[in-house]
Formats: structure tokens, C-alpha cells, sequence
């Protein structure tokens, strides 16, 4: 049964004609294909080719997988400022699951040539019809009827907005898939008719200035930048490149996926194109993903799968299909040990809340207040950094981390009394407040804090804030404020804290100095549609007061490893004896992202050693153990333990014991039981587990005949390590072994891996406890933002007397760098924030040094022994420590 909807085909006729009258021309690459490299059978095959559409050459790339025969087509668009191979590895994996597949960069950027237009309808929208006439004519294409091939669109960004629009000006776009796009243009970056300065000054400079856009872009972007006020003519400019202009074209089934950390592209984007298309009668769900344009986790696996069930339903007529919820939105749980990456969770609902659901109203107190707006509307108020991305401050707010900055003076404050329970906001809050301006405009910023008891704690959930402009503020004007929408908990006894600022970083705040005065009207409404859900989708396995789903799973994955197991590499006979080789390991945030939380890793580790894997929260220690163990799949390197390569269920990883993120146990049974059920699922024999030997290491006495659940942090602690060891593995990993442990456990775990690598075995471990790791470990490796900054044994990266660490006024060049580390006496030489770490051989001294850093200009400041781990690590960092 065909359940896509009816498509009114004469409503754009006309301008069918005229995309059939402008042919496609392939200019290079027709027939070229190749075969991309996959683990899994059947190979990709992708062909290159330069096309020419209106005068402009477009950089396409097609791909196609399998047999012979007709399948539906997916054009897949790519991010503002990016190109056709960020949504490469993305087009393989359709392909693989019987798509054909074309990718092209967009006008002004990868290799395609024009003007950036800001997916203008008579350019890149245009362009868009182009490309679904030439997969017409393609044989492995299937077709709804001649020149109408099954297709649809996805992208993030600005390729969501192309995919929106492809759909409202095309009527043979079947499904799309839309994510962290934009509805109105206009909207996002003129919010109630305030500026926002630097997200738009960051599209432009990402475009590559002002010159690589439309002159009419370019001509509007200087007038409001120099004015710091939109005009009418520039929001009819950006509201006719927007989907909203095209709202009740748009009648296919939509999949809207936005970012919650996002002050760019806020959820009240995808709001309005939710109602706007289901109005039209097409099914259209909601995915409100954690990350977006500021950071956190794009979740990028699990949404690029629900995209290929979305196509799978719509443009296969795959009925079996789960295309998911109709409403789902990821929470934060907090973080775990390593690298401090969040713990998401899944709620979802039967239709979708809008952002005014079910509200429930606090009373707020405070008295009129004055708030002035200073000279040139500096210094400006902090809310969220746009750009930065990579976790940012959003991020940041998710985990409970108030990072707010609101100048006295110039923000009032009402605030509620504390909440009764625990309150799940889910949208967007109102309220009504009254101002009043010495100027005939007011612009304010309206903000809800999270407020901890005795005020300790202030978070701005996700960092939005909403801009609201006042005219005819003189007089006096009540207005009543939509707040920008969040998914955030309350927690019992926390206060809601409304703020009323005259600045924002962000945004453009008129530079004439004013008074304005400010009161509440009404209570603060918040709305609650899903409150009480956050128990509805299960915690992840590791967590342990889940143990009973925890443990289901993970015994289940046990049982079934083995039958998991891929063909993997050749085993490397040279490294037959070598615990692990780590080479050019690569791990990305987001398939299509070029922000790496593991990038060109290469290391090496013998028997007999104690590792320290050091690095500040975030430089990527525990996605570098979680690729190790198997657990997620590198973009790129090898990994190799005893010279097998890993893979998830691969063999080798029997001689691997890990204590990675927690263990999920059984609450109602004992340590020792939560132990022997552990090593039965492994389907190994009981003798070799050396049992008695582990429970002698976790140290627990009496406690291992009691329940798990009785088990403080520190010996759930001790319990998991003794976990790890079972078996006696030839590599040992432990991730933060010693949170929850008291010094004298400390002492006893230090003294245990010690002794386990004196055997001949080998111990990785991940710490922030540097004393420790200098205590126990013979050899380090640093990292910073993903990469490796050094390696080496312990002494030689401490240094005992031989190492120097050189202050210097200017930052030295790289070049001059090799040139010391070539000076007679030098052993080695890193470049550092401060200066130089200089490590001197036997023949080398100061004096002598000082004198030759002279000779080649070196602006030496200081000079100083470099001795303690503490001391090297920060120095190797910097300010990420």
C-alpha cells in the first residue's frame, strides 16, 4: 500500500517547463567510477563529475552500491562553508543500503563556481531541480512516472534549508529529512528585529567575505552591520531564500531534526515548519537532538539511522519500517570519568508537545527596577559564544556548569520561590512584563536562570537568550516575552530566575546610552508536557542503578560477541609480541564534521609497562580506550594489540581486561556473585578466571558475601577493577581506577599495578591524579584536543636535573625550535605556551645553552629546572589544563 501523499503536480508546471529546457551538461568525469573502500560487502562505486547548470559548474559526486536495478535516489546536501565530501562517508552508507546516492557542493564553495546565494530560489534552488533531471535519466533510478525519479533530500544547516525548499519548489521531492536548519532567515538572524551581530558577521567570513556572496547579500549585510538595525528591505531579502516562504507547498513527510545547544537556528525554527507542514496534512516528526550550531553531541550515528528509516518508509514503501517517534528529545545525564563526555537520554512522546504544552505558572517577586543601557551598549553581557562550537558553553550549562556573565547595573531580576519537586521544562516560557524607556526604543534580553539553593549555582540552560525590541517604549508598553525553548529540569528547591538585560554579546544593542525601567506583569509560565518522562527510555548499560537492564545487555553481548566477529586484517607477525601499536588513530565528533576528538594518534607500548594516558577533559583519553576496547569504530589509523587488529568482538581482545566508564552489576546479588556471573557469560572456563586472586586485589573482606547495592563509590570502585583483572589479561586498561578510593586504597592500587606489570604484563591508565601517575607509571603519553603532544618514559618527560624549562617573551618559530634541538648538549627541545622544554644530554649545561638560545636570537625571559610531572604536564598543555 502506497501511503506517500498526493502531489499537486499543475500547481508548479510552469516552472518545471523551464528546469526541463535547461539541460544538465557534464562537463568531466561521466563514467568514471571506483570502487570505495568498505569493510562490508558490496562495495561503493562513486563517480566524479563537473556539471554545468546556468552558467555555473556544480562539483557532484554519485554513488550506488549492489546490484543492477531501479532504487529511489537521495540527494544529500552538505553544511554552509563546507562541500560535497563532508556528507561523503554518510552517501556511502546509503548507497550500502540501496540508494543512489548524489552529493554536489553548493554555488560558491568546494570546487563548484558562483556566488554564494543563501539558497536563492533562482540559484541553488534552481540548481536543485537540475540535479533530479539528471538522476531522471539515470538507469539504476527508479521512477514515478518519466522525468519524475523517487527521491529524497536531507541536509544540516544550510543543507536543510536547500532540502525544505528543494521540497516547496519541486514537486517530485518526495521525503526530507531537514537538520539544525532554519525556517525564516529573517527570524534567526533578526530576532524580533534586533541584529545578531555575530552569527551573521560568521556566515559571511565563513563564505569567505562579503565579495563571494550575491552583491545583493553583500550590499544588505553592510547596511545592517554598519546600522546595527534590520530594515524592511533586508528581511524581504532573507525571508524569500527561506523555507517559511514556500510553508504550504511543502506536503511531503517531513523528519525534523533540531539542535538544543543552538542560539543560531533555536528550536522555534523547526516549531513553526512542524506546524506549517502538518497543516498541509503531511506526517512530519520531531527529533530534538543534543548538540547544534554551539556544540554537544550531534548524535550523529543514531540520527543518520532514523534518516535511512525515514527513506526506507517514504521512498522505498517499506511499511515494516520504524521511522521512530513522533516526538523525541535527548537529555543529559551528566558525564562519566575520562574525557567527561555527556551521558544522553532518549524521552520520547505519541505527538509531538509544541512549546506550550500543558503550562504551569511561579509567581515572581522583585520591584520595579532601572536598568541602564551604556554608551555604545559596552561592556556587552555574555550568554553563549557563537561559533566556537566544539561543547562550547552550552554544553557547559547541560552538566550543571553556570558560565553567565551579567554586568550590575544593567540587568533586573525577578525571582520565584523555590519549586516544590523536581520541574521538567519542555518549550518555551512566557511572561508579561512592563517596560518603560527614556528612549522611544527599548532593546532588552529576556533570560531564565536556574538558580541553586542560597543562589550558589546559576545556570543559563543551553546559553539562549531571546532579544526583544520595544517600540514606543517611552510612554511605557506592556509585552509579554516568549523565551527562547529549552528541555531543562528544575530540580526540588532550585528558583527560576527571570533577567532582563540591556547587552548581549551576541547581538546588536542600539549604542545611544538609555534608562530603562522594568517590572512583571505575570508569573512566569512554564511549560511541563513531558514531565515525569525522564524514566521512560532506559539509562545506558554502564550505569549501575540500572543494573537489571545494564546487565541484560551486556550479558547479551557477551553471549554474542564471538558470532559479531568480523573477518579482521592479517595479524601483523612483527608485533606478535608488542602489547599495542596505536597509528594515525582518527575519531570525528560527526561524520560530516571536521572537528576531531581523536586526530593522527600514534603510539606504542611494550610488555612490562605502566602507561599513563594524561590529558586535560577533552583531549580525547577516553575515546582513544573506548576505540581501543572495540566499543566505537575509529574514522581512520589502526589499532593493534599483539599484532591483531581491533575490532569490535575480535578474538585478541580475550587477552584485554578493562575498567572503562563503570560496570553495570546485579544490586540484589554479592560482589562475588556479580563476579562468577560476569566470567560465566564470557564462556570461558571457570579455572582460568584466577578468581580468588582478583578478590584479593578489590581488598573488599567480608563486604564481597554482601548485595552490590549496600557498596559505597569506592568499592563498587575496587569491585569493577577486580572485574577487569579477571583472567590475568595480558593488557590491562583502567580508566580513572581511583575515583571513589581513600589514600590508603590509593596506595594499594598503585602498589597493585605495579606489581601486575612487574609479572610481564602490561597496564594502561587514565588519571588526573598526577602524583600517582608519577609514582606508578614508567611511561607517559600527553594529550591535548585529540592529538599527541609527547610520549616518552616518565624520567624523560619529568626530567631529574637535565631538564630545563626556558621562558621566553615571543613564542619561538618551529624551525628555530629543530635548530636548538640540533644545539651540541641538546637532547630534545618542545615548544610550549611559556617557552621551551629543553631536555640536555650528559655533555650539555645552562650556561652553555643560555648562550647558544642567545646566539640565535632567542628572547630568553627565564631559565629554570623542570622536574616534577605536575610541572611538565601543565607546561606541555598550557591553558587547557
Amino acid at each position: 500500500m502506497d501511503l506517500r501523499l498526493p502531489r499537486l503536480r499543475g500547481l508548479r508546471r510552469p516552472r518545471r517547463t523551464l528546469a526541463a529546457a535547461a539541460a544538465v551538461v557534464v562537463l568531466a568525469g561521466a563514467g568514471t567510477w571506483t570502487a570505495v573502500a568498505s569493510d562490508d560487502p558490496p562495495p561503493v562505486h562513486r563517480a566524479d563529475r563537473v556539471m554545468a547548470v546556468d552558467g555555473v559548474r556544480l562539483d557532484t559526486s554519485y554513488f550506488t552500491s549492489g546490484s543492477d536495478g531501479r532504487r529511489p535516489a537521495v540527494l544529500l546536501a552538505h553544511g554552509f562553508g563546507g562541500s560535497k565530501a563532508d556528507v561523503r562517508q554518510q552517501a556511502e552508507d546509503l548507497a550500502r543500503d540501496g540508494y543512489a546516492v548524489l552529493t554536489w557542493s553548493a554555488r560558491g564553495f568546494g570546487r563548484s563556481t558562483g556566488r554564494i546565494g543563501l539558497n536563492d530560489p533562482r540559484g541553488e534552488v534552481a540548481d536543485v531541480s537540475r540535479l533530479i533531471d539528471w538522476l531522471a535519466k539515470q538507469p539504476d533510478v527508479r521512477l514515478d512516472k518519466a522525468g519524475d525519479p523517487r527521491v529524497g533530500m536531507a541536509g544540516a544547516s544550510y543543507g536543510g534549508a536547500i532540502s525544505l525548499l528543494a521540497a516547496g519548489h519541486d514537486d517530485r521531492v518526495d521525503a526530507v529529512a531537514p537538520a539544525i536548519t532554519y525556517w525564516n532567515l529573517a527570524d534567526a538572524l533578526f530576532p524580533d528585529g534586533v541584529f545578531k551581530k555575530l552569527w551573521t558577521g560568521i556566515f559571511f567570513n565563513t563564505g569567505g567575505g562579503c565579495a563571494k556572496f550575491e552583491p545583493t547579500l553583500c550590499a544588505m549585510y553592510e547596511r545592517v552591520a554598519e546600522s546595527g538595525t534590520p530594515d524592511t528591505a533586508a528581511r524581504t531579502l532573507l525571508e524569500e531564500r527561506s523555507p517559511s516562504a514556500v510553508g504550504d507547498r511543502i506536503k511531503v513527510p517531513t523528519l525534523l531534526i533540531q539542535g538544543q545547544t543552538d542560539s543560531l537556528f533555536t528550536l522555534a525554527q523547526s516549531d513553526a515548519a512542524q506546524k506549517a507542514i502538518r497543516a498541509n496534512g503531511a506526517p512530519v516528526d520531531v527529533d530534538w537532538i543534543a548538540g547544534g550550531h554551539d556544540g554537544g553531541d550531534m548524535e550523529s550515528g543514531r540520527v543518520q539511522a532514523r534518516v535511512a528509516s525515514w527513506f526506507d518508509r517514504y521512498l522505498k514503501d517499506d511499511e515494516a519500517a520504524d521511522t521512530g517517534p513522533a516526538f523525541r528529545v535527548t537529555r543529559t545525564l551528566g558525564t562519566g570519568t575520562g574525557d567527561g563526555e555527556p551521558r544522553l537520554n532518549g524521552v520520547t512522546a505519541d505527538a509531538y508537545p509544541g512549546l506550550a504544552g500543558e503550562p504551569r505558572s511561579f509567581a515572581l517577586t522583585g520591584r520595579e527596577q532601572t536598568v541602564d543601557n551604556p554608551a555604545g551598549a559596552t561592556p556587552p553581557a555574555v550568554s553563549a559564544l557563537p561559533g566556537l562550537g566544539g561543547g562550547g558553553l552550552s554544553q557547559l550549562s547541560t552538566l550543571g556548569v553556570g558560565v553567565s556573565l551579567d554586568f550590575p547595573g544593567q540587568f533586573a531580576a525577578f525571582e520565584s520561590a523555590p519549586v516544590r519537586d523536581d520541574v521538567q521544562i519542555t518549550g518555551s516560557p512566557t511572561v508579561t512584563v512592563h517596560v518603560k524607556s527614556t528612549t522611544d526604543d527599548a532593546v532588552l534580553f529576556a533570560k531564565v536562570y536556574d538558580v541553586g539553593p542560597g543562589g550558589a549555582r546559576q545556570v543559563l540552560p543551553s546559553q539562549l537568550v531571546q532579544p526583544v525590541r520595544v517600540e514606543g517604549a517611552k510612554a511605557g508598553k506592556d509585552v509579554t516575552i516568549s523565551l527562547p525553548a529549552i528541555d531543562h529540569e528544575v530540580e526540588d528547591g532550585h528558583r527560576l530566575r527571570l533577567v532582563l538585560a540591556s547587552t548581549d554579546l551576541g547581538y546588536a544593542s542600539p549604542a545611544a546610552p538609555a534608562t530603562y525601567t522594568v517590572s512583571v506583569k505575570s508569573g512566569l509560565k512554564v511549560p511541563t508536557a513531558l514531565s515525569g518522562t525522564n524514566a521512560q527510555a532506559p539509562l545506558p548499560a554502564w550505569v549501575w542503578w540500572l543494573p537489571l537492564a545494564g546487565a541484560g545487555v551486556a550479558l547479551a553481548l557477551l553471549l554474542t560477541a564471538r558470532r559479531r566477529t568480523t573477518a579482521p586484517a592479517a595479524p601483523d607477525p612483527a608485533l606478535a609480541d608488542v602489547p599495542l601499536q596505536i597509528t594515525d588513530l582518527s575519531k570525528r565528533y560527526a561524520k560530516s564534521s571536521d572537528r576531531y576528538a581523536v586526530r593522527d594518534l600514534s603510539f606504542r607500548v611494550e610488555k612490562g609497562q605502566v602507561l599513563g594516558l594524561l590529558g586535560p577533559n577533552g583531549a580525547g583519553k577516553t575515546t582513544t580506550l573506548r576505540m581501543l576496547m572495540g566499543l566505537i569504530k575509529p574514522d581512520g589509523g589502526e589499532i593493534r594489540v599483539f599484532g591483531h587488529a581491533i575490532a569490535p568482538g575480535a578474538p585478541v581482545l580475550s587477552r584485554v581486561g578493562a575498567f572503562v566508564e563503570g560496570a553495570g552489576f546485579l544490586p540484589h546479588l554479592s560482589g562475588r556473585e556479580n563476579l562468577e556471573l560476569y566470567w560465566r557469560a564470557t564462556g570461558r572456563p571457570p579455572q582460568d578466571a584466577h578468581l580468588d586472586e582478583a578478590l584479593e586485589i578489590a581488598g573488599l573482606g567480608d563486604a564481597l558475601a554482601r548485595a552490590v547495592r549496600t557498596y559505597s563509590q569506592g568499592m563498587r570502585q575496587r569491585l569493577a577493577i577486580a572485574q577487569a583483572m579477571l583472567g590475568l589479561p595480558d593488557l590491562l586498561i583502567l580508566d580513572e581506577p581511583t575515583n571513589g578510593l581513600d589514600p590508603p586504597q590509593i596506595r594499594e592500587m598503585r602498589e597493585v599495578m605495579i606489581r601486575y606489570a612487574a609479572a610481564g604484563r602490561t597496564v594502561i591508565v587514565s588519571s588526573h591524579l598526577l602524583s600517582e601517575v608519577e609514582q606508578s607509571c614508567t611511561h607517559l603519553v600527553v594529550m591535548d584536543h585529540g592529538q599527541l603532544v609527547q610520549a616518552g618514559p616518565v624520567g624523560e618527560i619529568v626530567g631529574s636535573g637535565d631538564t630545563l624549562l626556558v621562558g621566553t617573551a615571543t613564542p619561538v618559530e618551529e624551525p628555530v625550535v629543530e635548530k636548538v634541538g640540533a644545539l651540541p648538549g641538546v637532547a630534545s627541545a618542545v615548544r610550549t605556551d611559556a617557552g621551551l622544554l629543553i631536555r640536555l644530554d650528559a655533555d650539555g649545561s645552562a650556561s652553555g645553552l643560555v648562550a647558544e638560545l642567545v646566539r640565535l636570537e632567542v628572547a630568553v625571559e627565564s631559565v629554570g629546572p623542570h622536574r616534577r610531572l605536575e610541572d611538565a604536564f601543565l607546561t606541555l598543555i598550557g591553558d587547557s589544563a
